[in-house]
C-alpha cells in the first residue's frame, strides 16, 4: 500500500477542454503537479516528462464534494454495507472527489470519543479525501465543552442535530436551542434532520395497530407536514440566535418552501436536497415486492407526489436550494428483512454516492434547468464555501487541489446494482439512463478513473479540516449581531402612582383577580345586588361537586315530595 502522506509526483497536462466554474466557463489548459494546480491558460510553459491528456469536447470541472454520506454507520441494530473503503471507491467512480462523512455514536458518547472512533475507522481505509460533521444526540456541560475542542483541535466545524428519531437522537426544543447557541458562539455551521419525531412516534403505534407492517407504513407515518413543520421550526429557533441553519436532507415540497420562505425574509438557512429525492419519488413504498419497497425506505421519505423531484430541482437550480449530498446509507436485502414483520425495524437508507452527479446533470443540466456553472456550485463549489475549504476545494484554479472531472456531456450510460461500484445489492435508480459521464477522474493529482477503469489506492484520501467561521456564512451573521444587537430605550423614569397589591394573609400570596379562590372553585363573580349568587356562573366543576354540596346531606333512603316538573305517579320519586 502507498504512503497516504506522500504527495502525487505525477504531472498532467489537460489540454484542449472547457475549464468550468461556479462563475465562468473558458477555454483552457490545466497544468498540475504536485497534487495542485499550477497552471491554468494557454500556450503554457511545461516541463518535459508531463502526461497529456485530450479534453477536446468535455468539461474540465471541480470534482464533486458529497455533503453527506453515512459509511458503516452502526444503525438501528446492524451496519451500513458500504464502508470507506467501497463508499469512497464508489464516489471516485461517479466524479465525486470528497465526502463529507457523520459522526454519529450513540446517545451517551461524548464528541471526542465519537470523533476519534470514526477517525479510526476511516484513515485506513479511504480513497479519496474526507471531512466529518459531528452530531449531537444528547446535550450537556461536558458536550458543550467538547463541541469547542472539536472545532479548535479537531477541525470540524458544523453539528448535526435530529428532531426525529425519538428516544434515540432526538432533542427537545430547549435543547435545540443551546446547542444552536453554541454553535454561533464556536462559528460554526447548525444541521439539522428536519421532522417532527412525536408524530411519527404516535403515527407509527396506530398503523402497526391497524395490521399495516409493510414498508408503505414507513411513508404512511410520515406525512409531508411532518418535515414541513419540523423545518419551519428549526428556522425560527436558530434565528432567536442568530445561528445559521443548514437543512439536510430536503425530501419534500413543504420543507423546501419553507426554506424558501424564510431567506425571502433574510433568515441564514441553507437546504441541502440529495440525489434520491431529485431522482426518484415515493411511489416505490407500495410495490408489491417487499424487497423493492423497503429498498426505498428512509427517512425523511422520498414522497409519494411524482413531482416533487422537478419541483425540488427547480428551487436548486434558482438558487432557492444550495448544494446536494447523497445521504448514501446502504443495506442489504438480509439487512432490509430486519423489519419484515414490522416497518419500524427496517434500517432506514438508500444508496446514492456513485449516482449523484449524473443523475444532477441528467435532472437539472439535461432537462435545461440549470447551466454547468449552476451544476459545478450545486455539486461543489457551494459545499467548499459553506464549510471553508474553498478555493482548495470547489473550484479549477491555481493553488487548488488537483480534484478534477474531465466530463462529457454526450455519453450515456444506465444506472444498475449489476454494474456500480458499492457493495449494497439494490439501486434505487435502476434503469435510468443518463446523460453525461465522468470520463476521466483526477484525486489528489493521481488518476484515479479511466476508460471506465478504477486505478484506487486504500488509504490515500486525507482528513481535510473544515475551519470555523466561514466568511460565506458568517459576514452576515456578525453584521446583524452588531446591527439587530437589542437597544434599551433612553426614558424619564415613571414617577406617578403605583397601585397596591394586596397580599393573602393566610398564605401570604398575591391574590388573583382573575382565578378563583379555593373557597370560590365555582364561581368568581360578584354576588347580586340581593346579595344571592350570580346565575351566570355554573354550579359544576370538573371534580363533579357540586356548589350546594355542603349545604345539603343526601341519603340512599331519602324521598323527594316534590321533584321538579311535578309528582310522578309512579314510584321513581
Amino acid at each position: 500500500m502507498e504512503d497516504r502522506h506522500v504527495s502525487a509526483q505525477n504531472r498532467l497536462l489537460l489540454k484542449g477542454g472547457q475549464v468550468v466554474n461556479d462563475d465562468l466557463m473558458v477555454q483552457a489548459d490545466v497544468y498540475i503537479e504536485d497534487g495542485i494546480i499550477r497552471q491554468v491558460g494557454s500556450d503554457l510553459v511545461i516541463p518535459g516528462g508531463t502526461r497529456s491528456i485530450d479534453c477536446r469536447g468535455k468539461l474540465v470541472m471541480p470534482g464533486g464534494i458529497d455533503t453527506h454520506t453515512h459509511m458503516e454507520l452502526p444503525f438501528m441494530g446492524t451496519k451500513s454495507v458500504d464502508d470507506f473503503y467501497w463508499g469512497t471507491r464508489a464516489a471516485l467512480a461517479g466524479g465525486t472527489t470528497m465526502i463529507m462523512d457523520f459522526v454519529l455514536d450513540s446517545k451517551g458518547v461524548l464528541p471526542l470519543e465519537a470523533y476519534n472512533k470514526w477517525r479510526e475507522k476511516a484513515d485506513p481505509k479511504v480513497c479519496c479525501d474526507y471531512a466529518l460533521h459531528m452530531a449531537i444526540t444528547w446535550w450537556s456541560d461536558k458536550v458543550k465543552e467538547e463541541m469547542a475542542v472539536i472545532c479548535k483541535e479537531k477541525g470540524i466545524n458544523s453539528f448535526k442535530v435530529f428532531t426525529a428519531y425519538k428516544d434515540v437522537f432526538m432533542l427537545r426544543d430547549d435543547e435545540l436551542l443551546k446547542v444552536f447557541a453554541a454553535c454561533k458562539e464556536l462559528g460554526s455551521l447548525a444541521q439539522v434532520h428536519a421532522e417532527n419525531g412525536d408524530v411519527i412516534a404516535e403515527n407509527c403505534k396506530k398503523l402497526l395497530a391497524l395490521g399495516i407492517t409493510g414498508p408503505e407504513g414507513h411513508y404512511m407515518a410520515r406525512s409531508e407536514e411532518v418535515e414541513e413543520e419540523a423545518t419551519h421550526r428549526c428556522i425560527m429557533l436558530a434565528n432567536q440566535v442568530n445561528c445559521p441553519l443548514y437543512v439536510v436532507h430536503v425530501m419534500s415540497k413543504g420543507a423546501a418552501d419553507s426554506i424558501r420562505r424564510a431567506r425571502s425574509k433574510g433568515a441564514v438557512v441553507w437546504g441541502e436536497p440529495i440525489a434520491a429525492g431529485l431522482g426518484t419519488d415515493g411511489t416505490h413504498h407500495f410495490n408489491s415486492c417487499w424487497r423493492h419497497a423497503a429498498g426505498h425506505v428512509m427517512g425523511p421519505t422520498l414522497k409519494e407526489d411524482p413531482s416533487t423531484p422537478g419541483y425540488l430541482m427547480d428551487l436548486l437550480a434558482n438558487g432557492d436550494l444550495e448544494c446536494t449530498g447523497s445521504d448514501n446509507c446502504t443495506f442489504n436485502a438480509d439487512q432490509k428483512a430486519l423489519g419484515k414483520d414490522d416497518f419500524t425495524k427496517i434500517p432506514n437508507g438508500v444508496n446514492g454516492v456513485e449516482d449523484r452527479m449524473s443523475v444532477i446533470w441528467e435532472k437539472g443540466v439535461h432537462s435545461g434547468k440549470m447551466d454547468p456553472c449552476r451544476f459545478v456550485a450545486v455539486t461543489s463549489t457551494n459545499a467548499a464555501k459553506l464549510f471553508n475549504i474553498y478555493p482548495r476545494k470547489g473550484r479549477i484554479a491555481v493553488g487548488s487541489d488537483a480534484d478534477v472531472v474531465i466530463w462529457d456531456p454526450t455519453a450515456m450510460r444506465t444506472i444498475s446494482a449489476a454494474t456500480h461500484h458499492q457493495k449494497v445489492d439494490f439501486n434505487i435508480f435502476e434503469g435510468m439512463t443518463c446523460h453525461g459521464v465522468p470520463k476521466i477522474v483526477i484525486a489528489n493529482g493521481r488518476v484515479v478513473l479511466e476508460e471506465k477503469e478504477l486505478h484506487v489506492t486504500q488509504g490515500a484520501g486525507r482528513y481535510i479540516p473544515t475551519p470555523c467561521f466561514s466568511q460565506y456564512v458568517y459576514n452576515r451573521i456578525q453584521c446583524r449581531d452588531v446591527s439587530r444587537a437589542p437597544k434599551k430605550v433612553e426614558r424619564e423614569p415613571y414617577d406617578g402612582a403605583i397601585v397596591e397589591i394586596k397580599m393573602d394573609d393566610k398564605k401570604g400570596s398575591v391574590e388573583n383577580p382573575i382565578t378563583a379562590s379555593r373557597d370560590s372553585m365555582f364561581h368568581s363573580r360578584p354576588p347580586t345586588r340581593g346579595g344571592g349568587r350570580n346565575m351566570h356562573d355554573s354550579g359544576f366543576s370538573i371534580s363533579g361537586k357540586q356548589v350546594d354540596d355542603q349545604r345539603m346531606v343526601k341519603t340512599s333512603g331519602q324521598r323527594i315530595s316534590q321533584p321538579p316538573g311535578g309528582r310522578s305517579s309512579g314510584n321513581l320519586w
